[in-house]
């Protein structure tokens, strides 16, 4: 089998998925055999055909709609199946360290019990990204991005979740990594499955990195490799559209994940995700930020609707 396929799923970064695919085809070229796949979900901004004619090298695989973040890279994924690895980059962020494919191959070949591995990844600034996490909890949840995390930053359950403390200078098993940049072994994805279609957009990398350690695997993260990520650059073109996405992502990996929790518990859950959706799309448009048109004649739907 060949050694590394990277998978670039891109909506309407042209100016971002051009950085990105000038620094993985940057000399000099990596040692291993690989390949570059770019998944353009139905983008209007020229992005394909930037691909096309600059990069003529990279696999291009145009979708006719926006089919979300699972599925156009679970297309490319199947047309790599002589690929030993899988290597998932956002389209806003871009190769940082030299041979960077080359040391990830090596590690994972040095790993085998790591289903999945995520490199080091920094901010834009050059201040660290917290790319490996621990799993979420209720507490976490309670303190991530509201008003209690606000009111106390330094609170431990939100910290633990990030990994903030963590020092990313060492190769560790982690219990996930961000899927901006995330490695997937392809026996793995051949034995237990790609990405869960159900998530359009987030979590998909949480849940693949749950899968890997039910299934007596791991989640490594590496800093031999660095990668920038910008964060947001399709994103936040629909933002309240993903504000709600990133909501209903996380409940549906909470129910997947603990479907035999108490029913006030998966009440408790569902009802603080609408409320913390709410809250931030609300605080947007006190801002004066203008909706996005899609949400103009809707709100975020209330627990229980689908």
């Amino acid at each position: 089998m060949l050694d590394i396929a990277v998978i670039v799923v891109n909506w309407n970064a042209r100016e971002d998925l051009s950085a990105c695919l000038a620094s993985l085809f940057a000399t000099p070229p990596p040692a291993v055999q690989w390949a570059v796949w770019v998944v353009d979900n139905a983008s209007s901004d020229g992005s394909a055909d930037m691909t096309a004619s600059q990069f003529p090298d990279a696999h291009l695989v145009v979708n006719t709609e926006n089919v979300g973040f699972s599925r156009a890279n679970n297309r490319a994924i199947a047309l790599a199946s002589d690929y030993r690895y899988v290597f998932l980059l956002n389209s806003d962020a871009a190769v940082e360290t030299p041979q960077a494919l080359d040391q990830l191959v090596a590690f994972a070949d040095q790993h085998p019990e790591a289903a999945v591995i995520g490199p080091h990844v920094l901010n834009p600034d050059g201040t660290l990204q917290f790319s490996c996490r621990s799993f979420p909890n209720l507490w976490a949840g309670l303190f991530r991005n509201t008003l209690l995390g606000r009111l106390f930053p330094r609170n431990p359950w939100a910290r633990n979740y990030l990994m903030a403390d963590f020092d990313h200078t060492k190769a560790c098993g982690v219990h996930w990594v961000s899927g901006c940049a995330m490695l997937i072994r392809q026996d793995f994805i051949q034995k237990f499955g790609a990405l869960d279609p159900d998530f359009y957009m987030y979590c998909e990398d949480v849940d693949i990195c749950k899968r890997a350690w039910d299934n007596g695997l791991s989640v490594w993260y590496f800093p031999g490799a660095t990668i920038v990520h910008k964060i947001g650059a399709s994103s936040d073109k629909s933002a309240e559209k993903m504000i709600w996405a990133f909501h209903e992502s996380w409940m549906h990996y909470y129910e997947k994940h603990f479907p035999h929790q108490p029913r006030w518990k998966h009440w408790l859950v569902r009802w603080g995700l609408w409320l913390r959706a709410t809250v931030r799309i609300w605080n947007r448009r006190r801002r004066g930020v203008r909706p996005d048109p899609v949400l103009e004649a809707q709100s975020p739907k209330k627990p229980g609707r689908r």
